[in-house]
């Protein structure tokens, strides 16, 4: 029997992980989870994708392994200390654009663009600017949030935000989502 299954990680995986434990940073996404992405990313051929919150690159690395060389994508994060692991690491590719900045601020100015793909992993665009960020994906698209699950690094009051979140999402009529007692518990979405 199987205890575990192994992933195969992406070439960058392990010095970013090695870099991410360095900086202490404990909020980086964990490879069930990013080994989904990757999946995904790879069902979106030439598309357009958005990552709200890149951390130290651990999830980009994932989605960028699962794109094609059409696809591009826009990773934001307000760390310049975390983002600077991943442009060490991932500034290379040419499919990939980091931005420091808020990312509240981001989707404000860029509401109207769209994208086949999003990773909302940060409050902007999952706790704050639901309506906005949804607005940014593409009939068909896929919308991505984990930890929906509890985690140990929650703050208090947190576990009302995240059922708000999911009741929020279940009220709305424009997208179909499937909610995954996974990982760190994932919902994924696509727009209708």
């Amino acid at each position: 029997m199987l205890e575990q299954i192994r992933q195969r990680h992406p070439l960058a995986y392990d010095a970013i992980k090695t870099a991410t434990e360095r900086s202490g940073f404990t909020m980086a996404s964990e490879v069930l989870t990013c080994s989904l992405l990757k999946t995904l990313a790879a069902s979106k051929p030439g598309g357009k994708f958005l990552e709200m919150g890149t951390g130290t690159g651990l999830s980009t690395t994932w989605i960028l392994d699962g794109m094609d060389d059409d696809s591009t994508l826009v990773s934001i994060d307000n760390d310049e200390t975390l983002l600077n692991i991943a442009k060490e690491n991932l500034g290379i590719d040419k499919r990939l654009k980091l931005i420091c900045t808020d990312g509240g601020e981001w989707i404000k100015k860029n509401a109207g663009k769209k994208f086949s793909f999003i990773f909302a992993d940060t409050w902007p665009g999952k706790y704050s600017l639901l309506d906005e960020m949804l607005d940014m994906v593409e009939k068909g698209g896929i919308y991505f949030i984990d930890d929906m699950l509890p985690q140990q690094n929650w703050p208090e009051g947190h576990v009302d935000k995240v059922e708000q979140l999911l009741a929020d999402l279940d009220n709305r009529d424009d997208i179909i989502l499937t909610k995954m007692g996974w990982a760190t518990g994932i919902v994924i979405i696509t727009k209708k």
